[in-house]
């Protein structure tokens, strides 16, 4: 996350990604996993990681999210298509929601995906645009 590539696309970093800023990160997306059973993962492709990402409660919502290394952006639909055949898999996740940054500009996989727009919201003081996607 400390690649200029990745953090242009994450309104959230408001800091320079230290080793500090990881551990608590880390610390968090544990705490999502003891608290839902259910969380982020790290991926892989032969042996390497290639980022992270799952699903996380928020509120009513089951969020997915999914940061890649800028090597591995090719892998986001594979990753994605296996991610969400979990959710369609587990009873506890009817709809999945998704934010992205206003500086994703390129948002035709959502539509492929067969995800709807919701609009524009804003949380932790950045805005995203919301798009909803059934799962069951």
């Amino acid at each position: 996350m400390s690649d200029p590539r990745i953090a242009h696309h994450l309104p959230l970093l408001k800091s320079r990604w230290d080793v500090a800023q990881a551990r608590t990160f880390v610390a968090a997306k544990e705490e999502c996993w003891a608290r839902d059973g259910l969380g982020h993962w790290a991926f892989f492709a032969d042996d390497q990681y290639v980022g992270w990402g799952g699903f996380q409660r928020e509120g009513e919502d089951w969020d997915y999210g999914l940061v890649l290394t800028a090597e591995a952006f090719g892998l986001g639909a594979r990753i994605t298509r296996k991610s969400l055949a979990f959710a369609q898999a587990d009873a506890r996740i009817p709809y999945v929601t998704c934010l992205l940054p206003l500086s994703r500009r390129k948002l035709a996989a959502m539509k492929r995906l067969g995800a709807r727009p919701i609009g524009t919201i804003e949380y932790q003081d950045s805005r995203f645009r919301k798009y909803r996607l059934e799962t069951s």
